[in-house]
């Protein structure tokens, strides 16, 4: 089991929309624990997925109002931080997936991969690097499906990556 942050745009196309909530199936089918920003768009798709398979769910809340949270929010954390919660995800998770990709979508990407957090990106930002690049320096991993994304998610936590001592 890992804890699997999961970002993108709050404001999404319908392939991401339908490829976020797929993997929320698939990392709720596998025990893993889904870590979000709780609101709309990927956030809420991820939390549907894996809500409707018994999966958990952690939503940090940009705002002080734990009812803002997307109805498939297991437990919503407000942090009353706004954008800075990015840092907050990021840090709770031992691998980063990117679905798509929007400014917030880029902040959280780029301090995963300044952190050691390995990130997977499912047509997402695409900073540097090969696909497959491993490396802090190779940018994130690149996959062009959920299935992928799953299996390289598998690879990493198998190899029990886990992100360095904070």
């Amino acid at each position: 089991m890992g804890y699997v942050g999961v970002v993108g745009p709050s404001v999404a196309d319908e392939d991401d929309l339908v490829d976020a909530e797929a993997l929320g199936r698939g990392l709720a089918e596998r025990g893993h624990v889904v870590v979000c920003g709780g609101l709309g768009g990927v956030m809420e798709a991820v939390a549907r997925g894996a809500a409707r398979s018994g999966g958990v769910v952690v939503g940090l809340l940009p705002g002080t109002d734990r009812s803002a949270a997307n109805p498939h929010v297991t437990v919503a954390l407000p942090t009353g931080l706004g954008e800075l919660r990015n840092a907050l995800l990021v840090r709770s998770s031992d691998v980063v997936v990117s679905v798509g990709g929007s400014w917030g979508t880029l902040s959280e990407v780029a301090l995963a991969m300044r952190t050691g957090v390995p990130v997977i990106a499912l047509r997402g930002w695409q900073i540097g690097g090969t696909p497959g690049g491993a490396g802090p320096d190779d940018g994130p991993h690149r996959v062009v499906s959920v299935v992928d994304t799953l299996v390289a998610l598998d690879a990493l936590l198998a190899d029990g990556h886990r992100p360095p001592a904070r």
